[in-house]
């Protein structure tokens, strides 16, 4: 199973360093991280902005390791192409809106680098299914991102996983669909027993966060795991999915 890891928002450029290196040790080859952070409430952690692109180029060019970012606006997508980070993704909040989902598509048009494109925040197959058509006319490599849909009474995840939603879209478009267990669990015991529904259900990959050191993490603390984590979990998997 293919595995992308990294932090849930760019920090400082030591944590960077310092994360990759350790996912890279592990045989990732695919680093995230968040540089604009879409937060449901103002005055709270909304990421480092531009500076963390700067960072991830030294990452990129130190440990010789794929950088992913997530875009919500055609300036992030510009910033992304100048920064030669090498993988976008599309959240949650901006599937949602297909306004948001078209001037992307514009702003990507002929980018030939591969986009994720996660599910949307409400449980709705057609946005989802509409945010990757309208990305489909630009680009060609798009991949999916299962990370769970907000419900209404929560449950024991953070975000329902509503399995059967994304068998729908795996019915519908033939795109590998990697599973998000950070966002969908929202705890780091979950987080662990979803990385084995992953396996179990068959999905192509894992878009996950990990942090060399959790507790200090600015954002998401309690649903990202330590590299060291992360690995026992996927050696455990790995050998019980043989």
């Amino acid at each position: 199973m293919k595995i992308i890891a990294g932090v849930c928002s760019a920090e400082t450029e030591s944590q960077l360093l310092t994360t990759a290196g350790l996912l890279k040790i592990f045989g990732v080859d695919t680093f995230r991280a968040g540089v604009w952070k879409a937060r449901t409430r103002p005055n709270t952690f909304e990421g480092v902005g531009d500076i963390g692109l700067e960072w991830l180029k030294k990452v990129k060019e130190l440990l010789s390791i794929k950088t992913m970012v997530e875009v919500a606006t055609p300036t992030h997508v510009e910033k992304c192409l100048k920064s030669d980070v090498d993988i976008l993704w599309v959240g949650a909040r901006t599937t949602v809106n297909p306004f948001s989902m078209q001037e992307l598509s514009e702003a990507l048009r002929g980018v030939q680098k591969p986009i994720f494109v996660k599910n949307p925040i409400c449980p709705d197959v057609s946005l989802w299914a509409g945010a990757v058509e309208r990305l489909a006319r630009s680009v060609y490599d798009i991949k999916l991102i299962h990370r769970g849909f907000s419900v209404f009474p929560p449950t024991k995840y953070r975000n329902e996983p509503m399995w059967e939603l994304a068998s729908e879209m795996r019915k519908e478009f033939d795109y590998d669909m990697y599973l998000d267990p950070s966002h969908m669990a929202g705890v780091r015991s979950l987080v662990k027993t979803t990385i084995t529904d992953g396996y179990t259900r068959g999905y192509d990959g894992l878009f996950i966060e990990a942090h060399h050191d959790p507790s200090k993490a600015l954002c998401d603390k309690n649903q990202q795991l330590t590299p060291q984590e992360l690995f026992e979990e996927i050696e455990k998997n790995e050998k019980l999915h043989q």
